[in-house]
């Protein structure tokens, strides 16, 4: 995954534990997509203290993350999801060209809509 977008996510999830003025730059910079000169004129502070305050908001947030692995737990179960989806899509492909007793292939599909539902909640 490109850092950018990482830490952008690091700050969906963790950005309620920076300081107000740690936030306020990365908000700046992250999802305004603002130049660090430009947040500099805004915050009338110099280009270098943008810098070292985005620097060190964003060394918060790996930090966070290497100690809470929310994000990490996040993607994969992402991952997961995905490759669950698969499988049911293949078993649906299956089951529509098997040829077993009708009662049996209802109680498969009510089971592959289960499986469905149980994806949907891990998204």
């Amino acid at each position: 995954m490109e850092d950018f977008a990482k830490t952008s996510m690091l700050f969906d999830i963790y950005g309620g534990l920076l300081t107000d003025k740690k936030k306020r730059v990365m908000e700046m910079y992250h999802e305004d997509d603002m130049s660090l000169s430009e947040i500099a004129e805004e915050l009338e502070v110099s280009r270098a203290a943008v810098y070292d305050s985005l620097r060190s908001a964003e060394s918060l947030l790996h930090s966070y993350e290497e100690k809470l692995g929310i994000l990490d737990d996040y993607l994969r179960r992402g991952k997961l999801a995905e490759e669950l989806g698969y499988c049911v899509s293949e078993a649906r492909g299956l089951l529509n060209k098997a040829s077993i007793d009708c009662k049996s292939k209802d109680k498969l599909d009510k089971y592959l809509a289960e499986a469905t539902k149980l994806i949907d909640e891990l998204d």
